[in-house]
């Protein structure tokens, strides 16, 4: 059947309409690398034979008290922790590329984190490591990586570009893990 003039207007006019409200396509940047080295995992440092005996003797009374009030599954929950701590300090962690785009994040071969994930960022350290600390707007609420030092004032440089350079005051579990570690042995032993 062939079409009139009244139903090719119609079919122009909403051809147009659909063309206007179609979404408009976003240009996609190419993601550059502005920053990589390659460091250890995590903070590392080994301990000798009095901490570990400090920390049994800590955890078991901490469990005694634990297994008169509430029973075993706090017990069973100290010894997990205590083993769990154990391992992170005696085993070495191994070196990751971490690199910072003009996207976002990267450690290791995961995906690359957005900085719309992150709030601010500040330098801190822990067991003779520097750390890059990002304020996260998920679980667990930071994101800490070690940085190589020589490369701390370039960091600076390119993240304050994307994200604000703004320290966090400590919580109050930040003061707790630091009141506590304290109190544990700190003396250095020989390799």
């Amino acid at each position: 059947m062939p079409e009139t003039k009244e139903q090719t207007l119609y079919s122009a006019e909403s051809t147009l309409k659909n063309e206007e409200e179609a979404p408009k396509l976003k240009k996609t940047i190419e993601e550059k690398d502005l920053l990589v080295w390659e460091t250890s995992e995590r903070p590392f440092k080994r301990r000798n034979r009095d901490f570990y005996i400090t920390v049994i003797a800590m955890a078991g009374i901490v469990g005694l008290v634990l297994f008169l009030v509430e029973g075993w599954a706090p017990v069973i929950l100290i010894v997990s922790l205590v083993f769990l701590f154990y391992v992170m300090s005696t085993i070495e962690p191994g070196n990751v590329r971490y690199k910072i785009t003009n996207k976002g994040v990267t450690v290791g071969n995961q995906k690359t984190t957005p900085f719309s994930n992150f709030g601010r960022f500040w330098f801190t350290r822990r067991f003779d490591s520097d750390l890059l600390v990002f304020e996260t707007f998920s679980f667990p609420g930071r994101l800490e990586i070690v940085i190589d030092p020589t490369v701390k004032d370039e960091a600076l440089k390119v993240l304050s570009k994307y994200l604000t350079h703004e320290e966090v005051p400590p919580s109050s579990l930040d003061k707790a893990a630091n009141w506590f570690s304290k109190k544990l042995p700190q003396q250095e032993i020989q390799k």
